[in-house]
């Protein structure tokens, strides 16, 4: 068990309660060795805290998503040692529905065009914001 923050966009914690217990590797869309996520969450960035370049990743995978009115969540790698030992020197890592996009620093207009990019195949072709 670990503790999470899921966020739903626009800097707002996805309902009362911001930091919940979820199991490890539970989710099927998602490689095992990553913590479990929401349904709705499409972006998952593995960080840790007093990471400076986590609050700026922070920022931005919260703007973009909140463009596209999707899910994020942000998982700490400290206490898990699996993902310590696979992530600990790239943080903050970034994953776009369970394949891993970026590490150390997030590009807005990256992060933009898989969302849109992922978004196109799911609905066969239609446009993204």
């Amino acid at each position: 068990m670990r503790f999470i923050k899921r966020w739903r966009g626009r800097g707002q914690p996805a309902g009362d309660d911001t930091i919940g217990a979820v199991g490890f590797g539970e989710s099927p869309q998602w490689p095992d060795h990553l913590p479990d996520v929401g349904a709705a969450t499409r972006v998952l960035m593995l960080g840790r805290p007093g990471c400076h370049l986590c609050d700026d990743a922070r920022i931005v995978i919260d703007r973009v998503c909140a463009e596209f009115g999707v899910g994020w969540e942000e998982h700490s790698i400290d206490g898990e040692p699996e993902l310590r030992r696979r992530y600990g020197d790239q943080v903050p890592v970034t994953f776009v529905d369970g394949a891993q996009h970026d590490y150390w620093r997030v590009d807005e207009d990256r992060l933009r065009m898989a969302l849109r990019r992922d978004r196109r195949a799911a609905s066969g072709g239609g446009e993204g914001p």
